[in-house]
């Protein structure tokens, strides 16, 4: 499988799926994947971002030498949604090296206070500094009060993700 051709071709969930799958049959062809989404081509990086991230859900020890590409990649203002999105909904999934700790909750904390930032990406990183807190108790303050201060200026998808936040650290 050629997976740019792949992502040219179709854009759907049976497709990410299929690619995803490839990706996870090898390194070779894992790398492959994050070159495309890593690609300074935006339809093609926003197409592989599904993919990444179904392909690190299911093989999460692939995605560990890219993390600082991952992590760049959230912080990018020049991609896609997709690219941000599933960027922060993989590092919510798996256990983020802890060179990488103090930046992702700089950049997750950046995405809940903004009101610029797509309900997904917000939900994502809540559950994201929500597990960073269980090795850094003392983020679980801010934590809070981020979720509170927002609160009334939330979709009613950012309020459920808090509000099971806001129980499990109380």
């Amino acid at each position: 499988m050629n997976i740019l051709q792949e992502l040219g071709a179709e854009h759907s969930k049976a497709q990410a799926l299929k690619i995803a799958a490839y990706a996870c049959a090898s390194k070779k062809n894992f790398r492959e994947l994050m070159k495309c989404f890593l690609s300074d081509d935006y339809r093609i990086a926003q197409r592989a971002a599904w993919s990444v991230s179904w392909a690190a859900r299911q093989q999460p020890g692939m995605i560990v030498p890219y993390i600082k590409e991952l992590v760049a990649q959230m912080q990018r203002k020049d991609v896609h949604n997709a690219v941000v999105r599933n960027s922060v909904r993989i590092l919510e999934a798996i256990e983020i090296p802890e060179e990488f700790h103090g930046e992702v909750m700089n950049v997750c904390f950046a995405f809940i206070e903004s009101p610029a930032t797509p309900v997904a990406v917000k939900a994502f990183a809540l559950t994201t500094l929500f597990n960073l807190s269980k090795k850094y108790p003392d983020i679980r303050a801010e934590l809070k009060l981020v979720i509170e201060e927002r609160w009334d200026m939330e979709t009613a998808a950012f309020r459920s993700r808090g509000r099971k936040i806001l129980k499990a650290i109380e």
